[in-house]
């Protein structure tokens, strides 16, 4: 690890003022910069340390849900008023990681998470246009199982632009389908970005993750009032039941009059470099009967387009499975 200066704040303004210097870094939770930073994959000059500066509370009522930025993954899975009225965030906060790593992780940190393919970690492989722009992408024609099969830039392993990466986290997947906000700060002032739009695919930076810019701050992520509380469900499948990341993940969730669905948030992980949402799944719910052969629809509509690779082409039936799994699931109510 390369040495690295630390500097603790006590506000959000002074956390602003500090991560002008360059190449600093801001540390929440650690989870996952103090992993990059080990393996050689980032090195900061200096991290911030944000855990004293408040931005850890989370308010629930009529309006929505108000979410400070280092609230911890546990806290926010086990709050009784997110476990009331956004299930399907508790229980894709619950389907991450490990007890320990969730009791340390923030909602801010969360957002921010790396990707975990394989030649991204490993700095031993020289090509990762994510890890080092214009490198190239070895994944292309390696071990690409846990790869995209959606939004990816695909230009050939040579080229400047390509990356299949995909976005490892799982309260993101839950957070597109429930409509979420992130609200950032800067010297500036603050701003508001849908989720939709806080993510990037890799287009022509795969080096650049999201469109937070290197002076702001995530102080917090907001909800629109809950119309889901009654009827989701988060499906993660991987390769072992706790502690790995989702091959394929789905979170769903209905609003429901009687057997027809009123409207719908549909959206998956896994599968791309941002949690995957498909209005087009989503619009062909709306208005329709709860049955199989809707929810079928809306999985074709949801991987259309869908470009697979040589060791990871089985995602492609998977999501759609695991898409009519989790739309029955949520028909028939809300994970207990």
């Amino acid at each position: 690890m390369n040495p690295f200066a630390y500097q603790r704040v006590e506000a959000p303004d002074a956390a602003l003022q500090a991560i002008a210097i360059h190449n600093a870094k801001f540390l929440g939770g650690g989870t996952n910069l103090v992993d990059l930073m080990k393996d050689g994959v980032e090195s900061p000059s200096t991290l911030i340390d944000i855990n004293h500066i408040g931005l850890n509370k989370v308010l629930v009522n009529a309006n929505g849900a108000t979410i400070g930025a280092l609230v911890r993954n546990s806290d926010l899975a086990n709050d009784p008023a997110i476990v009331a009225h956004y299930p399907l965030l508790s229980h894709a906060l619950l389907s991450g990681a490990s007890p320990q790593l969730r009791n340390m992780a923030t909602t801010g940190g969360n957002l921010m998470q790396r990707t975990r393919c394989f030649y991204f970690m490993d700095t031993a492989f020289p090509a990762c246009n994510k890890r080092v722009p214009g490198s190239g992408c070895a994944a292309i024609q390696g071990f690409n199982r846990i790869h995209a099969i959606l939004g990816q830039t695909d230009e050939g392993a040579t080229s400047a632009h390509t990356c299949i990466a995909t976005n490892p986290s799982d309260m993101n997947v839950a957070l597109a389908a429930l409509d979420a906000k992130v609200e950032i700060q800067s010297a500036k002032g603050k701003r508001t970005l849908p989720l939709a739009d806080f993510h990037r695919l890799p287009g022509t930076t795969p080096e650049v993750d999201t469109n937070l810019h290197p002076d702001e701050l995530i102080v917090a992520v907001t909800l629109p009032p809950a119309k889901f509380a009654k009827n989701s469900w988060y499906l993660k499948v991987r390769d072992r039941q706790s502690y790995a990341f989702a091959l394929v993940s789905v979170a769903a969730g209905l609003e429901m009059d009687g057997d027809t669905i009123r409207s719908a948030g549909l959206a998956l992980g896994g599968v791309a470099h941002k949690p995957w949402r498909s209005p087009e799944a989503e619009h062909a719910l709306a208005g329709k009967p709860a049955t199989r052969e809707t929810f079928q629809r809306a999985a074709e509509l949801a991987v259309a387009g869908a470009k697979p690779y040589e060791h990871n082409a089985f995602k492609v039936e998977l999501a759609k499975q695991s898409i009519v799994r989790a739309l029955t699931q949520a028909s028939k109510g809300a994970q207990a």
